[in-house]
């Protein structure tokens, strides 16, 4: 394990897969022997890890607050700076309240099975335009428990006449010609759930304009975004009537996501 150019921590979790047992095992076990076939799982392992790809595709899962996921290559990669766009969501969601929220955009369903198993009365919606990442949000809800009504759909497409009291999304929102697509992780991730466009706000932009309609009376819309966006996000925020509209930092002190507060539609919420 030493020899095989990875870092000491991702190393062991490659060997514990290869061998199928537990940290606990391993520290027990540290002087034993792998036997061959052992070796060779590990090393096509780290061989897979040395030419880029990222360790949670690997695996097969990734830990997203608290909980560990299921993760495929239709799917993002959960962040741990999309921790706070729950955090922001939980304080707007009563406990025991069958509050009604939507996660658009679900891809693994992270943000909506983090939600779900922390508000059980919850009733949660997601919606994802591919096939592929829903069977991976269905295998997470189903392996914690929740329950999360899935659709197929482009945003609010799949939910005609519908409204929430809370919406929430991570869009796609690099800039399509942003180099960091091509590098690192993110190289093998699904474009679709990275590249929003010229300057990264397509999705954005449909988001707030269209949430409106799905909006129940003094409900919130959070999003989480890109570095440098949480200017222009709430400029849109506020050019569509929100009020409330703010940016909250994450731990590094980056503005990661915006929201505001739903505005009515010529005078009265458009649904009720």
């Amino acid at each position: 394990m030493a020899q095989c150019g990875l870092p000491p921590l991702e190393a062991r979790m490659l060997l514990e897969r290869a061998l199928g047992k537990t940290p606990a095992w391993l520290i027990a076990h540290a002087e034993d022997a792998a036997g061959a076939e052992a070796e060779q799982a590990f090393m096509a392992l780290a061989d897979r890890r040395r030419q880029g790809e990222p360790i949670a595709y690997i695996l097969g899962e990734r830990e997203f607050y608290g909980l560990e996921l299921g993760v495929t290559r239709a799917v993002l990669i959960p962040r741990p700076e999309t921790e706070l766009l729950v955090e922001l969501a939980l304080a707007r969601i009563p406990e025991n309240a069958a509050v009604r929220v939507l996660d658009l955009g679900t891809g693994s369903g992270a943000i909506a099975v983090a939600l779900a198993h922390e508000r059980p009365q919850a009733r949660l919606t997601a919606v994802d335009l591919d096939y592929a990442a829903l069977s991976v949000a269905r295998a997470n809800a189903s392996r914690h428990g929740v329950s999360v009504r899935l659709f197929c759909g482009d945003w609010f497409g799949a939910l005609p006449g519908e409204s929430f009291d809370l919406i929430v999304s991570n869009p796609p929102y690099v800039a399509a010609g942003d180099p960091h697509l091509a590098m690192g992780d993110v190289r093998f991730e699904p474009q679709r759930a990275l590249a929003g466009g010229a300057d990264g706000l397509d999705g954005i932009r449909a988001i707030v304009a269209k949430a409106r309609a799905h909006l129940g009376p003094d409900a919130w819309l959070l999003f989480e975004h890109g570095y440098d966006q949480a200017e222009a996000c709430r400029a849109l925020l506020e050019a569509h009537g929100y009020r409330e509209v703010q940016s909250w930092p994450d731990l590094a002190g980056i503005p990661r996501v915006s929201g505001g507060i739903s505005a009515p539609i010529d005078g009265q919420n458009a649904l009720k």
